[in-house]
This record gives structure tokens, C-alpha cells and sequence, in this order.
């Protein structure tokens, strides 16, 4: 059973997909040490969780402290998931679960965060189709994030993968460090600043 690992939610479960629907939701282990990165950022951050699957970092984040959290799936058993999950967790008010297809594009996605642009953006796309075939879509979902322009000037994307999936930065975003975990990379990445800076709000998670 997943629990919530840290916050105001600390120890409560997470209601999870049956094994037999070939969804590989992430890891506590992973979860762990990403919240251990992001930690100074999530208070009072706008949270996009993408491939949101049951939910399970984006309700990690709103119980740590974020502001607000969207959670963007496309499988109807994995959406009644989330919505089961932010019910579950008393989370209705500051969470929004909405069932679209990701790389249908992101640019309506902004509205939901208030106009004012997403802090953090966590996505972890499936690895492999029912058939056991490989799939590839973090860059094309880095693509669209980096052409819609719905993060803020500092935010965070940070990509789960397989280690096979070859990713690296789009234009427009630049590849700030990479963690590695059996056989899933995961990859952070922030908008490239259009003017000089001092460097006193760069986020430091560059190795």
C-alpha cells in the first residue's frame, strides 16, 4: 500500500491501481528523494502533475505544503483514482484532476493555474504499452511545455524515465541535474532566463 511519505497528510494511504493494469506507479523511494530536492520549493507552489496515474506525487506536494496541484491523466480507472485519492486525502480545494491526453497539447493547461504559471511540473510518462512496447514520450512532453510557456520564470520540470529513453534539453529549457535509480533516470530541467541575472534566484539543484 502507498502512503504519503511526509506533511500534513503524513502516514495516510493512497488508493493505488491494480497491478494487472500495467500502471508502475513511482516508487516511495523515488519519491522520497525527489521530494528531498524539491523541498525548498514546494511550499505555496502551483504543482502540475502530468501522466498523474493515482496521484500520487501531486498529492505528495499539496500535503508538503504546495498552494494548489493539477493532475492531468488520461485512463478513466487512473482518473477516478486521483479523484478517489483527493477526496480521500480532503484535498478538493486545492486540487483539480482533469482527463486529457498530454501530448494534445499543454497551452490550456495555463487557465488552471490561474494565469500565473506553475511552479513545479512533475511527469512521468508510461515506459511501455500492454504489449511491451517501448514508449518514448518525455521529450516530445518536454517540447510542448517549453513552446506553451505555462511555468513560471523559475520553475522546476523534473521528467521520470527509463533509463533507455534518451532526454535531454529542449530550446527554450536547460538540463540542471539528473538522478539515477535502477533502471528510471530522473531529469531536472528550468526555463532558460531571457535577461542577465545575478544568479540570486536561480534554483540550486545544478551539480
Amino acid at each position: 500500500m502507498m502512503r504519503i511519505i511526509a506533511g500534513t497528510k503524513r502516514g495516510r494511504s493512497i488508493f493505488s491501481i491494480p497491478k494487472d493494469k500495467f500502471v508502475k506507479p513511482i516508487s516511495g523511494r523515488i519519491r522520497q528523494s525527489l521530494f528531498d530536492i524539491l523541498r525548498p520549493y514546494v511550499t505555496g507552489a502551483v504543482f502540475l502533475d502530468l501522466y498523474a496515474g493515482t496521484g500520487a506525487v501531486g498529492l505528495e506536494a499539496l500535503s508538503r505544503g504546495a498552494a494548489k496541484a493539477v493532475f492531468v491523466e488520461r485512463d478513466g480507472l487512473c482518473m477516478k483514482t486521483i479523484e478517489k485519492n483527493i477526496a480521500h486525502l480532503e484535498f478538493a480545494e486545492q486540487a483539480k484532476a482533469l482527463k486529457a491526453d498530454v501530448l494534445s497539447g499543454v497551452k490550456w493547461l495555463e487557465h488552471f493555474s490561474d494565469y500565473k504559471g506553475y511552479d513545479i511540473v512533475f511527469m512521468g510518462p508510461p515506459y511501455r504499452t500492454e504489449e511491451n512496447l517501448p514508449l518514448f514520450y518525455s521529450m516530445e512532453t518536454l517540447k510542448l511545455l517549453a513552446e506553451a510557456g505555462i511555468t513560471t520564470p523559475t520553475a522546476l520540470i523534473v521528467v521520470q524515465h527509463h533509463r533507455k529513453e534518451e532526454v535531454s534539453a529542449p530550446p527554450g529549457l536547460e538540463h540542471v541535474r539528473r538522478e539515477k535509480y535502477g533502471d528510471s533516470d530522473v531529469d531536472f530541467f528550468r526555463p532558460v532566463k531571457k535577461q542577465p541575472s545575478d544568479g540570486s534566484d536561480a534554483a540550486p539543484v545544478k551539480q
